[in-house]
């Protein structure tokens, strides 16, 4: 049997077709880089989870085990936390589609036989995709950069994960302090009322004094019930957030916020920190520098859009065997790609002008960021260091007053009550401060490191 001699250029096609299916679709490799980005800004390390994995369960069964830490809670939303995942998993779709990109079409195969009037004839026809072969390599940089920006866009959409993660767990346990707090309020204003009560039965008070001090004990009820409803809220947007459900959902928070600082950071280049670290910020500088490169391409394929290469084999009955090369182009007669390389200046232009949206809109953040910080600071130390301190003070100065007959109990109520705004007040400024030093690291693409801080 006869096999006929291929042609050197189908042989290279194929050559190259081989090396092209190198080209890995672990989704774990862009995963990696990923991570080791998101872990170098924020502390923790995100893992591509398959779902229903035991491993993630005992390792959260470990992380729930004691009082969730802000730390602790950041690393239970990377395990559980659905949508946190699917977004992780874009980056294994845009490992596969890179390595796609590397591969040629499958060749065509083409049988033909036609017989009559005693003749036969047989035809086979073997088709390689020439034109894809040729750009192959242009379009292998264009999925490789298309990677890169997704990488970006991943990290980003995990980071802003984590963010609204680290909030959650702020309101969840400023809440539960609240409403902690809000039950020894309301437990001290039935005692008050209790005692008026008694007072009104041994006649050293009024119905009026009476109705007064219950009024404020129904108060500070409807306090209890308010703070109940929105810790059950906000708890339950932090569950959420971690993923969680089940049995998994009993975990138990810290009694109490984290204390103040002893001092504010002090960030003198928080413009500059922000338009380095921010990765929308890189991924709009990635896709602009990209859709350049990309429009080159655009011009240097505009005329030539489909181009195919094959080897043909024909065989007649009672005549010589013939072989040879069949090509197909498209004529430019009616597109010549004009609008294509028109559109495509276009979408550049576009996103340059998106580069300085998205630069201006960083600066702007990170400054209206460091503002809220230092305010939020300085209020919930305000509360710390003079607030608080003054009412213990009037409060041990009622009290003795009190002792020593030269106060009423109305006074010393009174005091109580305003004591207790004053703490209130706190908690929701402690709150509010670190709220706001998560938004700033945020606006600033996660916590500057000391380096970046003398840059």
């Amino acid at each position: 049997m006869h096999h006929p001699s291929w042609p050197a250029p189908l042989l290279a096609a194929g050559a190259a077709l081989l090396l092209a299916g190198c080209a890995s679709t672990d989704p774990h490799l862009a995963a990696q880089s990923i991570a080791r980005q998101v872990e170098a800004r924020t502390g923790v390390t995100p893992r591509l989870q398959r779902a229903g994995d035991p491993a993630v369960a005992q390792e959260t069964k470990e992380l729930l085990a004691a009082p969730l830490t802000a730390s602790a809670a950041l690393q239970v939303a990377l395990l559980n936390n659905p949508g946190l995942q699917a977004t992780f998993w874009e980056a294994g779709v845009a490992q596969a589609d890179l390595a796609q990109a590397t591969r040629l079409r499958n060749p065509s195969f083409g049988f033909a036989r036609l017989s009559g009037g005693g003749e036969r004839e047989l035809e086979r026809t073997v088709g390689f995709d020439l034109a894809g072969l040729l750009t192959m390599p242009l379009r292998s940089r264009m999925e490789t950069r298309r990677v890169e920006r997704t990488r970006l866009t991943v990290a980003a959409a995990i980071e802003a994960q984590l963010l609204a993660t680290r909030k959650a767990w702020v309101e969840a346990l400023a809440a539960q302090q609240s409403l902690a707090y809000a039950r020894q309020v309301n437990a001290s204003t039935e005692a008050a009322a209790e005692l008026m009560e008694r007072m009104v039965k041994a006649g050293n008070a009024s119905r009026l004094d009476l109705a007064r001090e219950a009024a404020q004990h129904a108060e500070a009820s409807a306090t209890v019930l308010r703070a109940t409803r929105d810790a059950a809220r906000l708890r339950e947007a932090l569950t959420r957030q971690l993923g969680l459900s089940g049995e998994q959902a009993g975990y138990t928070l810290p009694e109490r916020l984290p204390e103040l600082p002893t001092a504010p950071r002090e960030l003198a280049r928080i413009e500059q920190i922000a338009l380095a670290r921010r990765l929308d910020v890189q991924a709009a500088r990635l896709q602009s520098e990209h859709l350049a490169a990309d429009l080159g391409l655009t011009r240097a394929t505009r005329v030539v859009n489909v181009l195919e290469a094959g080897w043909q084999d024909k065989r007649e009955s009672h005549a010589a065997r013939a072989t040879g090369y069949e090509v197909s182009l498209e004529l430019p007669l009616f597109d010549w790609g004009g609008a294509r390389v028109a559109r495509a200046e276009s979408v550049y232009m576009q996103s340059l002008h998106r580069v300085a949206d998205t630069a201006s809109t960083a600066r702007s953040e990170a400054r209206e960021a460091y503002l809220g910080y230092r305010t939020n600071y300085d209020l919930a130390r305000h509360y710390r260091d003079e607030v608080i301190p003054l009412r213990k003070k009037i409060a041990d100065e009622t009290l003795l007053r009190y002792n020593g007959m030269l106060a009423s109990p109305f006074e010393l109520l009174l005091d109580a009550r305003e004591q207790a705004q004053a703490v209130s007040s706190y908690i929701d400024a402690l709150k509010d401060f670190w709220l706001a030093d998560a938004a700033l690291d945020g606006a600033l693409g996660g916590k500057p490191t000391d380096k970046e801080h003398q840059q």
